[in-house]
């Protein structure tokens, strides 16, 4: 008898997301728990995946036997052949091997990949992007995370670090990104352009409500939400300047892959999807080639939070 059970992690810098598929591909169980509660080492973040995996095991009342597999997402460079993350930005893991503990520890397969890679993955096989070939995706949120679905498969270049479209520069003379260029998308588009671009504003005497969201980093979608609602003149602004280079960035990728769909998901786009795909919608058509651009269609992601987890369930073989 095939054994029932898969176990998915959305391995986040500050927190991972578990949960247990059943033979149908359904969630019965899921656990959300803080990534940093035992500390920044290596060992302690493995510590609090492993954990993850145990708690739902036992809260969801299953056998370790009728586990097929566990796979994660994890944010950052992840050789998926070997199940070494090669590097993280917000974890402590370099040339980490994240494959062998936990085989070691629970004994059935593990897979692990780039998490904006599973996400489109995840929609490409379960979400929106289901039935179709060529998928660009675009997932805003802190940074600017993307992924390629092309002729069906998961694209991810030359030693697994393709899709970095929140890196494409858009403006050489644009604002410093984290990567150390100047005018990436990502410098724009993702939760971090946005609040250094109100930053800019309260430092130039501009009154915001989201002065006190963005005074020791990045802000919470809830919270850009709420400005939007208010009409707040300078948060709608940093979204206008945000679906801009979107769009720019999005006919780019239009006229260099003829896409049968562009998705845009993550945290954002669960909060305020339809505000960006609205404004995208309005300027796309700018930037890219008619003939091209007609047999494209642009959506939001549909599976949320989930699409990580789905995508992970994704990276399973069918027949293990």
């Amino acid at each position: 008898m095939a054994k029932s059970y898969n176990i998915c992690l959305d391995v986040g810098g500050t927190k991972v997301l578990g949960a247990i598929f059943d033979e149908k591909e359904k969630i019965i169980y899921r656990l959300k728990k803080k990534s940093k509660e035992g500390g920044d080492s290596s060992q302690n973040v493995e510590d609090v995946i492993i954990s993850v995996v145990d708690e739902l095991i036992t809260a969801a009342k299953i056998k370790k036997k009728d586990i097929n597999a566990i796979a994660a997402g994890i944010p950052g460079v992840v050789d998926s052949d070997s199940g070494i993350v090669l590097f993280t930005p917000n974890l402590p893991w370099e040339n980490y091997d994240m494959k062998t503990p936990m085989e070691k520890k629970f004994g059935v397969p593990f897979y692990v990949g780039n998490d904006v890679n599973l996400g489109v993955l995840g929609e490409f096989k379960y979400g929106v992007a289901k039935g179709y070939k060529n998928v660009v995706g675009f997932f805003p949120g802190t940074g600017m995370g993307g992924g390629l679905i092309l002729d069906g498969k998961l694209f991810t270049g030359n030693q697994f670090k393709a899709a970095e479209y929140g890196h494409m520069i858009l403006d050489p003379e644009g604002p410093l990104c984290n990567c150390g260029q100047r005018g990436c998308l990502e410098a724009f588009s993702s939760k971090t352009g946005m609040s250094g671009y109100i930053r800019q504003q309260i430092k130039r005497g501009r009154q915001t409500a989201m002065k006190d969201d963005v005074a020791n980093g990045v802000f919470k979608s809830k919270a850009l939400k709420k400005a939007l609602e208010a009409d707040d003149p300078v948060a709608t602004e940093a979204v206008d300047r945000a679906c801009h280079y979107l769009a720019v960035a999005t006919g780019n990728m239009i006229n260099t892959i003829s896409p049968d769909i562009v998705v845009y998901g993550g945290g954002i786009i669960e909060a305020i999807g339809d505000i960006f795909l609205q404004k995208v919608l309005s300027e796309v058509d700018r930037y890219c080639m008619p003939s091209i651009r007609k047999t494209v269609e642009i959506k939001n992601a549909t599976l949320g939070d989930d699409s990580n987890i789905y995508g992970a369930l994704a990276m399973i073989p069918q027949d293990k």
